[in-house]
């Protein structure tokens, strides 16, 4: 499904929710760097990203890679596997007889988070698939590739509106082109853009003082023109 140019891409909510300069750097500068992290999630997402692929399991049917788009959180992106369950409270689906119950599943690596980082991202699929398939969906799960163990996410309306706050926020910075300045913290050290963003330097710099020594300098430099 297309979306307007200027739609963000909903993965991004994840690396909003983890640093915002982050964010910026990637979507608004087109800055990226690989770590052993990113590297590993990205073969993890090939997996299942292969939209080709839909599996009939019974009363499951499983699609991969599916294209979505929230025009409400101005967003576009894929979905890692939607399944859809057999219920009577459920949608019909043009390729399947009956009714079916849509149930997104989001693949990371590693093992959960203390945040909400993903659950956001997760969270922001299932609103997407709601405006498309006109639906209501009360949960999801999150599949971590380290432990091998899904988590069960209910969409509360807590977590829809902190989605909704967070996607206005990114599109007001998106259309600002706005980078937000450092704020280091232990996130740093995970960080891929660790080297790119050099969070340690740019809090110590000020900018003040870079420019009262310059033009220190440029009056030093005159005083000595108009002596010579």
């Amino acid at each position: 499904m297309d979306a307007p140019d200027d739609y963000l891409l909903m993965s991004g909510i994840q690396h909003f929710a983890f640093c915002r300069r982050q964010w910026a750097l990637i979507h608004l500068e087109q800055q990226w760097a690989e770590n052993l992290r990113t590297t590993e999630g990205q073969l993890d997402h090939a997996r299942c990203h292969d939209d080709t692929q839909t599996e009939r399991r019974k009363d499951l049917l499983i699609t991969r890679g599916m294209r979505v788009v929230s025009h409400r959180l101005r967003m576009s992106g894929n979905c890692d596997v939607v399944e859809f369950r057999a219920s009577e409270a459920g949608i019909s689906l043009q390729s399947a007889p009956g009714f079916w119950q849509p149930y997104p599943v989001e693949y990371k690596h590693g093992h959960a988070k203390e945040t909400d980082a993903d659950r956001l991202q997760l969270c922001a699929q299932a609103m997407a698939l709601e405006e498309m398939l006109v639906c209501r969906i009360p949960e999801g799960a999150l599949y971590y590739c380290e432990t091998r163990r899904r988590e069960v996410v209910p969409f509360t309306e807590e977590l829809r509106a902190a989605t909704q706050r967070m996607a206005d926020e990114m599109n007001q910075y998106f259309a600002r082109g706005y980078t937000p300045k450092v704020k280091p913290g232990k996130h740093c050290s995970a960080c891929s853009l660790k080297e790119l963003c050099l969070p340690v330097l740019c809090r110590n710099a000020d900018a003040k003082a870079y420019l009262r020594s310059h033009l220190d300098e440029a009056a030093t430099e005159v005083t000595s023109c108009g002596n010579s």
